[in-house]
């Protein structure tokens, strides 16, 4: 057994955090579970606000989505600056296996951003019709409105996409 003394330092409580963050940005679910033993928090938030779960989603690690799970991040855990949720995130980028796992793990499909906005409207923003699928499937509300009065069908019909604002409206 090696002598903890003849062992480096660990990093700074700060560093550690940052590797987390890191970790999980790119996926590195081999360091993951070393970063939380040594002290990462990980409910954490990174200077944007951002939690490891909420940069491990947006950025498409589904792996690494499931192990902060697994690990015991919430999926609707702390929110960015703005309020938005991992599903929110992924709403925007079309992550839709990343989505259906946050859903199947319990992330609220109608969680509202500071703005009112729900994940539902953030698909419609950028047009991401599968997550709207899956959202409306997981019992997302169509008729939930922003404190803007904006609906996901007003939002879709101001990006021009009538097509998708009609389907959301017989929602």
């Amino acid at each position: 057994m090696t002598d903890p003394a003849d062992l480096p330092p660990l990093p700074s409580p700060e560093r550690i955090q940052e590797l987390l963050f890191d970790a999980a940005r790119i996926g590195r679910d081999d360091v993951i579970p070393a970063l939380l033993r040594a002290g990462a928090d990980i409910e954490g938030q990174d200077a944007r606000g951002y939690t490891a779960l909420v940069l491990a989603s947006y950025n498409g690690q589904l792996s690494t989505t499931d192990l902060l799970l697994d690990e015991g991040a919430a999926p609707d855990g702390a929110s960015d600056a703005q309020g938005n949720s991992a599903l929110m995130g992924v709403a925007f980028k079309g992550h839709v296996d990343i989505a259906r796992l946050l859903l199947d793990r319990g992330a609220d499909p109608n969680r509202r951003n500071r703005a009112g906005q729900t994940a539902i409207m953030t698909a419609a923003l950028f047009n991401q019709t599968a997550i709207i699928a899956l959202l409306l499937e997981r019992g997302a509300d169509p008729n939930a409105t922003d404190h803007a009065g904006n609906t996901a069908a007003a939002v879709a019909r101001m990006q021009g996409n009538t097509t998708l604002a009609e389907m959301l409206t017989a929602s």
